[in-house]
C-alpha cells in the first residue's frame, strides 16, 4: 500500500510577549517586567502530576539555594497525580519560605499564562515535566528546559530535548524517577542552566531553535508548506 504522510506542525504558534493592559495583566507578568533579561527560571509541572510534600520541600530549598530568580507555579487546585491514585496533596512549603524568597522568587498558586511567561524577555529557562505542549511552547519561545520527566510521553520528550536537540539540561533522569531529588541536586541543575558556560551554550541553541520554529510557520516555511500540501491533497 502506497501511503503518503505529512509532517505537520507546529501550527498556531504564540509570539513573543507584548506588554498587556495593566488592569488585566496577571501579577506574575508585572513581576517579570521588573526583572533583568533572561534572569528568571519558570517552574511548572503541568496539571496531571503532583509531588509529595517531601519532594516539594526539597524543590523549594533547591530553588532558594540556587540564588536564581524564579516563578514557581504550585497549584493548590491540583488534587493529586492521576497516575498514582493520590487524592490529596497539601503542597506544604517550608516555614516562612515565601517571605524569605520574596525578593528573588514568586510562588503562584493559581492559573498562570504560561505562553506569555515563556515569551517574556526576562524568562531565561523553564523547569518542566516535559509534557509535549510545554516542550513545544518552550521550543517556540527559544527557552531552554531543565528536564524532570515523570510519566507518559515525558521521558522520551526529555530525551529528545536534552540528548538530541541539546536545548536543555537534566534535573532528574527517568531511571531515577523513584528517588527523592535533593535540594543540592536541584540547585546545581538550576545554576548550571542559568549561570554557567555550559548553560550559555544550551541557551544559545534554544534561541536558534526557537527562531527556526517560528520561521517554519511563515510563508514558505517547512511547516506551512506541509500543511498547504496536505490541504491541497484532501481538497483535490
Amino acid at each position: 500500500m502506497n501511503t503518503q504522510a505529512w509532517a505537520i506542525g507546529p501550527l498556531n504558534l504564540g509570539t513573543a510577549y507584548e506588554r498587556r493592559n495593566s488592569n488585566s495583566q496577571h501579577k506574575c507578568m508585572e513581576w517579570l517586567d521588573k526583572q533583568a533579561p533572561k534572569s528568571v527560571l519558570y517552574v511548572s509541572f503541568g496539571t496531571t502530576t503532583s509531588m509529595t510534600d517531601e519532594q516539594i520541600k526539597e524543590l523549594a530549598k533547591g530553588l532558594e539555594q540556587s540564588k536564581q530568580k524564579f516563578i514557581w507555579c504550585l497549584r493548590d487546585a491540583d488534587r493529586g497525580d492521576i497516575f498514582t491514585g493520590d487524592v490529596k496533596i497539601r503542597n506544604q512549603l517550608p516555614e516562612e519560605y515565601e517571605d524569605r524568597v520574596k525578593e528573588v522568587g514568586m510562588v503562584v498558586r493559581d492559573w498562570v499564562p504560561q505562553v506569555e511567561i515563556l515569551g517574556h524577555p526576562s524568562t531565561g529557562a523553564f523547569m518542566s515535566h516535559c509534557g509535549w505542549n510545554s516542550c513545544l511552547e518552550s521550543i517556540t519561545m527559544g527557552v531552554p528546559i531543565a528536564a524532570w520527566p515523570m510519566h507518559s510521553d515525558q521521558p522520551k520528550n526529555a530525551f529528545l530535548l536534552i540528548d538530541i536537540l541539546k536545548v536543555g539540561l537534566w534535573v532528574n533522569r527517568w531511571e531515577h524517577r523513584d528517588e527523592l531529588v535533593t535540594s543540592t541536586t536541584i540547585a546545581e541543575a538550576v545554576t548550571r542552566l542559568m549561570a554557567s558556560k555550559e548553560g550559555e551554550e544550551v541557551r544559545k541553541r534554544a534561541k536558534e531553535l526557537g527562531v527556526a520554529t517560528q520561521q517554519s510557520v511563515e510563508e514558505g516555511g517547512v511547516s506551512r508548506m506541509e500543511l498547504d500540501s496536505f490541504v491541497a491533497h484532501i481538497t483535490r
